[in-house]
């Protein structure tokens, strides 16, 4: 038996679902992903010899008479990661933490567990204690309760864990953490499986909260085994350009609440601060007058955001196909929103090079700022610019119809707030009340050439918003 247990396999993982296939193969026979198949050395251990599940969890019970107090959120002591987060983090629940590298993860998580009350503990898996505690005193996240542990070895770490019996638990990365149980080398599928099944098990056991920060890859996606998110019960995806201060916060699964709230922070030499009026931010340097320039009030979550966008038309080269390149935008959605503007609004899109772009570090994809997009392009096109105290929205569909979207008044609340006195809106949006009706004046639009006409950009003088 002991030959039996010892003896060697190779096996080949999915990175994508985790199945696993005795041989290399082009695409996974499970989730069908081409070139996700990667080797993975693994021992023959005998059955007995793996762990028992824990015992220290309750039989079945009628629904009714489950608790739900334990499922009740604990503030983590800052505003923004709590309005994504559904008001804080759980105790017994298991967070995942994603984000290119260099955008702020540590940096948020130390100011985290600093702003936490009770024990907490700081694993550091890939930097050193220096590294950490240079970091800590930068962000002023020094303080009695807060413990720091620097090692990748998942029983070291269990240990620790023991020894400070912590509330808390930040574990950097899952991705350097390996199990020398597993015969799987240091980041690969297998350890990083086995490690997540471990330290969910132990969060739920201890009742404590557990955040793990993981890679991702080239694509945005997170790196590992797709059953990683699967088994965690929060995915917290934190993006932005590390060109720009703006940093978002968006929760992509989440057991305990919604997914749809953002959470925005700038990062500045002390860290990351909250951002209260984004919107203010994101027009701060707005040039008015300038053409290809289009405000828009978008939501994000239950928060009405306004912002800029901004287009750019070239006439394209003679027998090479026109470009369309869209930042913090949808590509595909842009596309399908020129071939409406060239068919429905009758504009030569086709012959033109169309860049677009959400100023300031914004990735919006939400259809509300179709209309705007549309708009944006065509006084591009026309050299003419939108009215400076006006705005727009509304999803635009392929028969040029310019649909209404969720939460029309606040967005509209949102632009008179910021001054704008007018405002372009799909035919039958709700009728705003007399106290912002009375500041801010609506023209409503049923179709894309009828917006065109309302803004001007139809190619007729002196028309549409120019003449009020």
């Amino acid at each position: 038996m002991a030959g039996k247990s010892s003896k060697i396999k190779t096996t080949f993982a999915c990175t994508e679902c985790g199945a696993q296939s005795p041989k290399w193969a082009g695409r996974c026979t499970e989730c069908g992903d081409w070139n996700t198949l990667v080797e993975e050395i693994t021992g023959g251990d005998d059955p007995a010899d793996l762990p028992l599940p824990s015992t220290k969890r309750s039989g079945p019970m009628r629904i009714g008479d489950v608790p739900t107090d334990l499922a009740r959120p604990i503030s983590t002591g800052i505003d923004e990661l709590d309005t994504v987060l559904g008001g804080g983090l759980v105790a017994g629940s298991v967070t995942l933490l994603g984000g290119e590298p260099g955008i702020g993860k540590s940096t948020l998580l130390l100011q985290l567990l600093a702003a936490r009350s009770g024990t907490t503990l700081y694993v550091s898996a890939e930097e050193s204690g220096q590294q950490v505690r240079l970091r800590a005193e930068r962000l002023d996240a020094i303080r009695p309760d807060l413990w720091l542990h620097a090692e990748t070895a998942l029983p070291h770490i269990i240990q620790a864990i023991d020894d400070t019996q912590p509330e808390l638990v930040v574990i950097d990365s899952i991705q350097t953490v390996a199990d020398p149980a597993l015969s799987s080398p240091p980041g690969s599928v297998g350890q990083v499986r086995g490690c997540a099944h471990r330290l969910v098990t132990e969060a739920k056991d201890r009742n404590i909260a557990i955040v793990l920060v993981g890679h991702v890859t080239k694509d945005g996606n997170l790196a590992g085994p797709r059953v990683l998110e699967h088994v965690v019960d929060t995915v917290l995806q934190f993006e932005g350009d590390r060109h720009h201060a703006l940093r978002l916060l968006r929760a992509v699964k989440h057991r305990f609440g919604p997914t749809n709230e953002l959470g925005l922070f700038e990062m500045v030499g002390a860290g990351l601060v909250a951002v209260p009026d984004p919107s203010t931010l994101f027009l701060a340097d707005r040039r008015t007058g300038v053409p290809g320039s289009a405000v828009v009030p978008t939501m994000e979550g239950r928060r009405p955001i306004v912002l800029e966008l901004q287009a750019l038309t070239n006439e394209a080269m003679p027998n090479v196909p026109a470009r369309r390149s869209a930042q913090g935008l949808d590509s595909g959605r842009m596309s399908m929103l020129m071939a409406v503007l060239g068919r429905r609004g009758r504009l030569k899109v086709g012959e033109q090079d169309i860049y677009a772009s959400a100023v300031g570090g914004a990735k919006v994809t939400e259809p509300g700022l179709d209309l705007g997009l549309c708009l944006a392009v065509a006084s591009a096109m026309r050299d003419t610019p939108l009215p400076a105290d006006l705005a727009v929205f509304g999803e635009v569909g392929l028969g040029g119809e310019v649909r209404q979207v969720s939460h029309a008044q606040r967005r509209v609340t949102e632009a008179a707030r910021l001054g704008f006195k007018r405002v372009i809106v799909p035919a039958k949006s709700p009728e705003p009340d007399d106290e912002l009706g009375a500041q801010v004046r609506l023209i409503r639009v049923q179709t894309v050439i009828e917006a065109l006409r309302a803004a001007g950009l139809d190619g007729s003088a002196d028309s549409g918003l120019r003449a009020v």
